[in-house]
């Protein structure tokens, strides 16, 4: 039986994709299950790798091995196929394949976190979709929960839907500070798509209560 393996994706960068990550990890490490988290592309780093790097966090969060921060690296703080232009690197679909599927091979489950929104193109030719669907993963949707995250993440319910990609779920991260809409979003989300499985993640002072807050997310994932 192969590692199951889901993306975390966002609806934009910077909304908690993760924090949502690495509390999902931790809960699922928690229930017994071993887990390696990876971070495909990071753009906007230093020649070595920070505290503070999305991939470097992941890595902490499961206390794995390999890889210790993300696979591919770029300086310039832009989209990876521009970084990788820029920096005479590319990005090859089957070659990532590859390196997903040798570190997903000794694992229960495997938590691939995403560059940006869904569709931030990480070559000129592929996005994360299509990676996606190649590995025939399953997608966390994680968007701030303020004034546009319905639109934004019914946008990229669709684009997941019209690449044959199926959702795990939804999580709403909360935001420095709450408005009107957030009381309402995730219901309103629900309705909207169809999707019973969306949930907040509320502001929190330490990872633990992260993992407690996120507990319905871990009841989506099925290993195996």
């Amino acid at each position: 039986m192969g590692s199951t393996i889901i993306f975390v994706t966002g609806t934009d960068s910077g909304v908690g994709k993760t924090f949502a990550g690495c509390a999902l990890a931790r809960g699922l490490m928690a229930r017994g299950l071993s887990v390696t988290a990876i971070k495909v592309v990071e753009t906007g780093v230093a020649d070595a790798p920070a505290p503070d790097e999305d991939g470097v966090l992941l890595a902490l969060a499961t206390g794995q091995s390999s890889p210790k921060h993300a696979l591919h690296r770029f300086r310039t703080p832009v989209a990876p196929a521009v970084a990788a232009d820029l920096e005479g690197g590319r990005l090859d679909l089957d070659t990532t394949l590859l390196e997903i599927e040798r570190l997903a091979a000794a694992t229960d489950l495997t938590l691939v976190e995403t560059a940006g929104g869904l569709l931030t193109p990480l070559a000129w030719d592929w996005t994360m979709v299509d990676l996606a669907e190649q590995l025939d993963a399953r997608v966390l949707v994680v968007g701030a929960n303020r004034l546009g995250a319905i639109n934004h993440t019914l946008l990229t319910l669709g684009a997941l839907e019209l690449g044959g990609v199926r959702p795990l779920g939804v999580v709403l991260s909360a935001t420095t500070a709450d408005d009107a809409s957030t009381a309402t979003n995730c219901a309103a989300i629900a309705r909207l798509s169809g999707l019973e499985q969306v949930v907040e993640l509320p502001r929190v002072a330490s990872d633990a209560e992260a993992v407690r807050a996120i507990q319905p997310a871990l009841d989506w994932v099925r290993p195996g």
